[in-house]
């Protein structure tokens, strides 16, 4: 298949999908005798897991260590739990990062008192403080 026809099935932009050949997570295809990639159901399965991945929010260099253990399929999976294990870790700083920050802005607009912006606890929040901010 061609690079589009790959891209469409994944929905992925074929910019994305030459990226990833750049970056060595998909491996360059074949070409044609016209000298157009041509894509094979390797490449179909590799860019999913790839989306996937991605999509769970895995960095690139998890994504690349999970390709190349998924690719011994007689290997323990232990690395691969050790890895999902630490981006879980990640998510959930980031929810309680959130969850904080959802706290604060809750609060600020409770104090709001729906009169004029210049009294306006929101606008005061987000200014600088101190005289000798600028």
């Amino acid at each position: 298949m061609k690079i589009g026809e790959l891209a469409s099935a994944t929905a992925t932009k074929v910019e994305t999908v030459r990226y990833y050949e750049k970056i060595g997570l998909l491996p360059p295809p074949a070409r044609t005798s016209a000298n157009y990639r041509a894509y094979g159901n390797d490449h179909l399965a590799r860019l999913s897991f790839i989306r996937r991945a991605r999509d769970l929010g895995f960095t690139f260099e998890a994504v690349r260590e999970l390709l190349t253990l998924s690719d011994d399929k007689a290997q323990s999976c232990d690395a691969v739990d050790v890895i999902a294990r630490v981006h879980l870790t990640e998510i959930d700083r980031k929810i309680a990062d959130l969850s904080a920050l959802r706290a604060e802005l809750d609060r600020t607009i409770g104090s709001c008192r729906h009169g004029t912006v210049a009294d306006c606890k929101i606008i005061e929040t987000l200014a600088p403080r101190g005289k000798d901010t600028a």
